[in-house]
């Protein structure tokens, strides 16, 4: 029988990665017995060059940064590739037919377990340039879902939340709180659940702190790839 495939890890922020990278070796031993998990490559460009082109809204630059990790994955072994970050996703689109290997796409996974559990109307929060963008419109509105944004000075606080806080590995409980006041404004506006949709927010909201259920996007991508890495060979990416 074939082992389970090498995961390719495209990381960004650090900490939204590691607790991907934590979560696949952590829960692995659910498929595959104690303390075994597939084989994970890892590759992170600097994040200063991704916010280079990202603060320049370069999309193809951005593009260009994760096809240099995909490549290196590639030639590590890797069969397949995923990015714990949701908002460099939006250069995926920049690719063309350049990729050596198929993705998953965080953005989908969530739809798709948001689909099943019932949810019909999600709250995104993440970077400015995530929620700004049709990453996850997109994929919610092919399964039916409705999605609600935050205001304009709700995006903004938030962004800087995790570009100067999060992405440094620090949280504290203003942090909390503030995500929380969040919430409860979508929460009253008829959403039914919220989207995690930076990797690192789940670092600090979960279901026990949040006024709405939240699909944490992080730990949602880890464990499909897990399901992938340990499934038939000729089985296809959903």
């Amino acid at each position: 029988m074939p082992g389970p495939k090498h995961i390719g890890i495209v990381a960004c922020s650090a900490e939204g990665a590691a607790l991907c990278y934590r979560t696949i070796c952590i829960e692995g031993e659910q498929y595959l017995g104690e303390h075994a998990h597939p084989e994970i490559s890892m590759h992170t460009m600097s994040l200063a060059n991704y916010n280079a082109c990202i603060y320049r809204n370069d999309w193809q630059g951005v593009a260009e940064l994760m096809l240099v990790s995909a490549k290196k994955l590639a030639s590590s072994g890797a069969n397949f590739l995923i990015c714990p970050d949701n908002t460099i996703h939006q250069a995926m689109q920049y690719f063309g037919d350049r990729s050596p290997l198929p993705w998953l796409h965080i953005a989908e996974i969530v739809a798709d377990h948001a689909a099943t559990r019932g949810f019909s109307c999600l709250g995104l929060t993440g970077t400015q340039w995530l929620t700004e963008s049709d990453v996850y419109p997109d994929k919610l509105s092919a399964y039916g879902l409705k999605y609600m944004r935050p205001s304009g000075d709700q995006i903004t606080r938030i962004n800087q939340l995790i570009m100067d806080e999060f992405v440094k590995g620090k949280f504290g409980p203003h942090a909390v709180s503030y995500f929380q006041h969040v919430i409860e404004l979508m929460k009253d506006k008829g959403c039914d659940a919220v989207v995690l949709g930076c990797t690192e927010i789940p670092l600090i909201m979960n279901d026990q702190n949040s006024p709405l259920p939240t699909l944490d996007s992080t730990r949602l991508l880890a464990r499909a790839a897990l399901r992938h890495a340990v499934a038939d060979e000729n089985s296809q990416i959903a």
